[in-house]
């Protein structure tokens, strides 16, 4: 037991580095810097850095999943859980460096695979069935091909995170996956999505900012 929770520490350190700092600014110095651990121990647990970078990738990944999941459960419409999620994905990309991507991407293909996997499969397929079920529901436009859809969604996502197009000396991670979360969900809505989408957005992020208080 003890040896798990030492390895759920070091794992649990080096995502929040990662998380603050971004990927290749973090050394496995740092890691024992920050758990006070030696580098020697943390080597009995990850063979490298990569190691540690595959297994954060793939914890991550899977609380995401499973917030995700949550959110589909406990929202009671399409509009709700597209309220939801935009509010969940405000919170999670204000934690990110901006940077955590693309080192991802350049440095550790094993967990950019994994990555790239949980975006190609999961979220496509979370946002063809919202999709499906927002056009069921009236809340969606009927005409929409949600195979394309579901694509520019991904595409956004990966966008966000790009610094070429979104310097981040200019804009916040926060602000600019915010903005391309708003722009997709508007060109989904019906005037009835419409409605129910801006009456629920109101509601839902006052709830959350008492609960924040």
């Amino acid at each position: 037991m003890e040896n798990i929770d030492l390895k759920e520490r070091i794992t649990k350190g080096a995502e929040e580095l990662f998380m603050k700092y971004g990927i290749r600014s973090v050394s496995m110095d740092d890691i024992s810097h920050r758990l006070s651990v030696s580098k020697k121990t943390i080597y009995q647990y990850f063979r490298d850095k990569d190691e540690v970078v595959s297994v954060v990738t793939r914890l991550h990944l899977e609380q995401e999943e499973a917030e995700m999941e949550q959110i589909f459960t406990s929202s009671r419409n399409v509009i709700e859980e597209l309220v939801n999620i935009s509010i969940c994905l405000r919170k999670n990309v204000s934690q990110i460096n901006p940077s955590l991507l693309l080192d991802l991407r350049k440095y550790h293909p094993d967990g950019w695979s994994r990555w790239v996997d949980f975006k190609n499969n999961y979220i496509r397929k979370a946002v063809i069935r919202n999709v499906e079920n927002g056009i069921k529901e009236g809340y969606f436009r009927p005409e929409l091909n949600v195979e394309i859809v579901a694509t520019i969604r991904l595409e956004h996502v990966q966008m966000g995170f790009d610094d070429q197009l979104f310097p981040k000396e200019r804009f916040t991670l926060a602000e600019v996956h915010t903005q391309l979360f708003d722009l997709f969900a508007y060109g989904l809505l019906t005037e009835k999505g419409r409605n129910a989408f801006e009456q629920y957005k109101k509601k839902l992020e006052k709830e959350n900012k008492v609960n924040q208080e």
